[in-house]
């Protein structure tokens, strides 16, 4: 075999390190543009909302497609036997993980939801090696995810005794869910990947969920003030990085082991809280700069435990990962 064909680019841990950072650099950045946007927008309710977060998504999924189709020099279009991967795909990563995120941050925290979500290379492991038996569930694994959960929960120790009851458990039920629905479709995307272009699943399964929820969102009388110019361009730049961000991540994960990209999402609550202190520091949390610290050093040491490998490991895994791909 080739030796290109034996170590793609997105394989190489560099590349992998700099475009999973990226990419949760880019979902951190989400938080404050969202909170811009329902400001801008006037959005109010859990209707509007559905009807902001499924044009966001739509949006995304037309830009994904126009921007990948001009990059390649041809259309991007699944092919007939594919669509049914496209809608297994859109049900788990768009349609049930938003609309259960953003009904969960409805009646609970935003700390507690994040700390919820931030279960998700957790749950991305175990299915991956436990149900789909994609991978083997290591001891290895299993120290870098809690070493990763618990830097997320230490960036937010301080704020998880804020609001109680039922309705904040169940908010944090619905984000758990939400975070379930997310870890699927990255086993997903990774299985079907080896039929069909993964940017192709992402645009199209963008598109099919951002509609439903377009859908949703009108019926139960959701609104936006589209008359904003500024916005208008905030709603643009959410539909921008969610194409570039999880495209880059389909593409991670059709040649990398799930939990390998997965641990990197520990990064997104921590850019997410960063960025929100940078451009809304009026609604910065109480996470003390040692906190930041110890939590990065955490997430870092996760992330290092499950990428970086002796020669002679790395090339089992190779070997390991490609018959899993032929497989």
């Amino acid at each position: 075999m080739p030796e290109n064909q034996k170590t793609p680019m997105f394989s190489k841990t560099p590349v992998l390190v700099a475009v999973a950072v990226f990419c949760c650099m880019l979902w951190g950045s989400a938080t404050p543009a969202i909170k811009t946007g329902y400001r801008l927008l006037e959005v109010e309710g859990v209707a509007s909302i559905m009807l902001f977060a499924g044009l966001r998504f739509f949006l995304a999924g037309l830009l994904t497609i126009a921007i990948f189709s001009l990059a390649q020099r041809r259309f991007l279009f699944p092919r007939k036997e594919n669509i049914k991967y496209v809608l297994h795909v859109s049900v788990f990563q768009t349609i049930v993980q938003y609309i259960f995120f953003y009904l969960g941050l409805h009646y609970t925290t935003g700390v507690k939801g994040t700390v919820a979500s931030g279960s998700g290379a957790f749950f991305a492991v175990i299915i991956a090696t436990l149900l789909y038996k994609q991978e083997k569930l290591t001891v290895k694994k299993i120290v870098a995810c809690v070493a990763g959960f618990g830097g997320i929960l230490l960036m937010n120790v301080n704020s998880l005794s804020e609001k109680g009851g039922g309705e904040d458990l169940m908010g944090v039920g619905f984000v758990l869910l939400s975070t379930i629905a997310a870890s699927v479709s990255s086993v997903l995307m990774k299985r079907y990947s080896e039929h069909e272009y993964p940017v192709t699943l992402s645009g199209y399964q963008f598109m099919i969920g951002g509609l439903f929820m377009v859908g949703v969102g009108l019926a139960f009388g959701g609104n936006m003030n589209m008359a904003n110019p500024g916005g208008v361009l905030d709603l643009v730049y959410l539909a921008f990085l969610s194409a570039i961000a999880y495209s880059l991540w389909s593409i991670l994960l059709k040649y990398n082991p799930v939990s390998k990209v997965s641990v990197f999402n520990f990064m997104t609550p921590l850019f997410g809280v960063l960025l929100t202190t940078i451009f809304l520091p009026g609604e910065a949390s109480r996470v003390e700069t040692w906190q930041l610290i110890c939590t990065l050093i955490l997430i870092s040491f996760g992330i290092l435990l499950l990428n970086v490998r002796s020669k002679e490991t790395s090339e089992k895994q190779k070997e390991q990962d490609e018959n899993q791909i032929k497989t």
